[in-house]
């Protein structure tokens, strides 16, 4: 049986990523998770521009990275940590204002190596950017509840429901 995800648990993690300080600092916004799936957003401002009037590619490399590695969190153990391996980002179009929509998709869940996509577009659904991630499965090593306590946080509600109430 397919485990369920917990929505105390989902809605605790989105708290905790939209108020860490580099989300908070690039306007990041984790709007939704799920098994295999994340929708990111971020509104446009003067501070994701390049010097010539364009976002600036580490914003898109940010959003990409971000809603990849949030499709895979969903879908492995509790007690598992992710590292991103590796990010290629495909610049599609250049964009300098409006909101930009990501979504994150799991590719593949594998026991040491995962791999995700992300799609980023416009308000209007024009693609603006795709990319690809892997992230190592670490097993004990960098998982969330070891970012919260690090964090001064209180521990988390589980990740996934019981069996019995999965039902």
């Amino acid at each position: 049986m397919a485990q369920v995800l917990n929505p105390e648990h989902l809605e605790a993690i989105k708290n905790l990523i939209n108020e860490s300080p580099y989300f908070k600092l690039l306007g990041i916004k984790v709007q939704d998770l799920g098994i295999g799936y994340s929708l990111v957003e971020v509104d446009l401002e003067n501070r994701h521009l390049n010097p010539f009037g364009g976002i600036h590619g580490g914003v898109y490399s940010s959003l990409i990275d971000t809603a990849a590695y949030w499709a895979v969190y969903c879908e492995v153990d509790e007690n598992v940590g992710l590292i991103s391996l590796d990010l290629k980002v495909d610049n599609l179009s250049p964009i300098n204002e409006g909101r930009l929509i990501v979504e994150g998709k799991r590719i593949k869940i594998g026991r040491s190596v995962c791999l995700a996509e992300a799609l980023i577009t416009n308000g209007e659904g024009k693609q603006l950017a795709h990319g690809t991630s892997k992230q190592i499965v670490t097993h004990g090593l960098q998982t969330i509840n070891q970012a919260v306590i690090a964090m001064g946080g209180k521990a988390l509600p589980p990740k996934f429901l019981p069996s019995e109430k999965a039902i």
